[in-house]
């Protein structure tokens, strides 16, 4: 069976297998763990357990086929840089524009989903919330700014933390879960299943955030490939778990329980069990924000180096520098964002669902690139995934009219910027490499 080629790229220092798999767990497995139980079982029921399944079972191609283009063609501007190579310069260029808007929009929910759960936990007021998400925003963009491998060890602590907590919620509710708690089963019928994969979807793109941080490992074919395999594992255990027992032990309330983990840790530890769960909203929604800001901030600084975003906006990538201009131009665009959430224009929901639309439109291209790029039964993994992705993306209905208008102004401006323009070194390179590993 044919393999890829890969290059010969080893850093000395870099991030390792558990480092990255930290990384990676800060993605997927993020403040999602909190508040999408009670969204999915709320479009479907207990018949939400099915989303679950299918996505779960749809993240083993997904990821697989993103550690490969990672470990393969590892660079900072993760599926941008895919498509680029196996497509040309415009789809790549809005690939970029998906993800970079994704990214505030994403951690701006995050911040929101772990700062409901503080207020839950301790009964405080609304605004409360939004200064807790707006603190843990505040943090992970000084810990971005101070570099990736300080940020990284911290990573460590914080999720084998999270990890315990997750494991223990699951545990000790599992005595509690009542086959009564599953009937009816379907009670918004079976179309619910679709709608409660698209909010689910928001729990699984972190994925191809991954791969932006591919060129950071100390060896990005292997390393990369472990610590996705690792991180795999953990998540279906604990997101199936915990799906299980919202489901089972709260019964019809889990569509409408703000805070089911909240609630699942202090029927099982009363008033301690509220400190544990404002401690796993903490870390969760660190450590999601955390991996996207990380993944966004060195997408732009490659967008600048390809001057596909003006580099006084962005800066560029640069070896053993940290990208802290695109971190300043992300924490603007956040900044934007929250404007309308705190005026209460934008619900949390409708951030979800937007972010998800952008990041099923960028996690689509990047398999679609990986069945041109890959061979073997890595590009059979990029086609299956491609399959279910592009079920995915018709569930968005609506919404995606949001990565539909922003793809065709990323690819308007890219028009403009070469109009009458040469093709950059940069370009024509990237092309040659396509035309070289195809």
């Amino acid at each position: 069976m044919e393999e890829n080629a890969r290059p010969g790229t080893h850093r000395a220092q870099g991030l390792g297998v558990v480092t990255g798999s930290v990384m990676l767990l800060g993605a997927v497995l993020g403040p999602g763990a909190l508040a999408l139980p009670t969204l999915a079982a709320d479009a479907a029921g207990p018949a939400s357990l099915l989303a679950w399944a299918l996505l779960l079972l749809a993240s083993i191609p997904v990821a697989a086929t993103f550690a490969a283009l990672g470990g393969t063609y590892p660079d900072g501007g993760g599926v941008a840089h895919f498509a680029a190579i196996a497509f040309d310069g415009r789809i790549a260029a809005a690939v970029s524009w998906w993800f970079l808007a994704a990214v505030p929009l994403g951690v701006t929910a995050a911040g929101l989903m772990g700062g409901q759960y503080v207020v839950a936990a301790l009964d405080a007021g609304p605004g409360f919330a939004m200064g807790v998400g707006f603190g843990l925003l505040v943090a992970s963009f000084v810990l971005n700014a101070v570099g990736l491998q300080v940020t990284g060890r911290i990573q460590v602590l914080t999720a084998a933390i999270m990890v315990t907590l997750l494991v223990v919620a699951v545990t000790v509710s599992l005595d509690s879960v009542r086959s009564e708690a599953f009937t009816p089963f379907a009670p918004h019928g079976w179309a619910g299943v679709g709608t409660a994969a698209t909010v689910l979807f928001f729990a699984f793109a972190g994925w191809e955030a991954a791969t932006h941080l591919s060129a950071d490992f100390a060896d990005p074919g292997r390393g990369l490939r472990r610590a996705t395999a690792l991180t795999l594992a953990l998540v279906i255990v604990l997101y199936l778990g915990l799906a299980v027992v919202t489901l089972g032990v709260l019964g019809p309330a889990a569509g409408h329980d703000p805070a089911p983990l909240l609630t699942l840790l202090q029927r099982s530890f009363g008033t301690t069990g509220t400190a544990l769960a404002t401690a796993a909203a903490l870390l969760l929604t660190f450590g999601a924000v955390n991996a996207y800001l990380a993944s966004g901030a060195r997408l732009g600084a490659a967008l600048g180096r390809d001057r596909t975003l003006p580099r006084w906006l962005v800066g560029r990538t640069t070896p053993a520098r940290e990208p802290r201009r695109s971190l300043a131009f992300l924490a603007a665009c956040c900044l934007v964002v929250t404007v309308p959430v705190f005026g209460g224009v934008v619900t949390l929901d409708g951030l979800v669902r937007a972010t998800s639309a952008l990041l099923a439109a960028v996690t689509l291209t990047g398999t679609l690139a990986g069945i041109r790029l890959l061979r073997g039964w890595q590009r059979g993994n990029a086609v299956v995934a491609s399959v279910f992705l592009g079920v995915v993306l018709v569930f968005c209905g609506a919404l995606l009219m949001i990565p539909v208008g922003i793809g065709a102004a990323a690819v308007l401006a890219q028009l403009r910027r070469h109009d009458g323009e040469r093709p950059s070194p940069a370009s024509d390179g990237t092309h040659a490499a396509a035309r070289t590993r195809r």
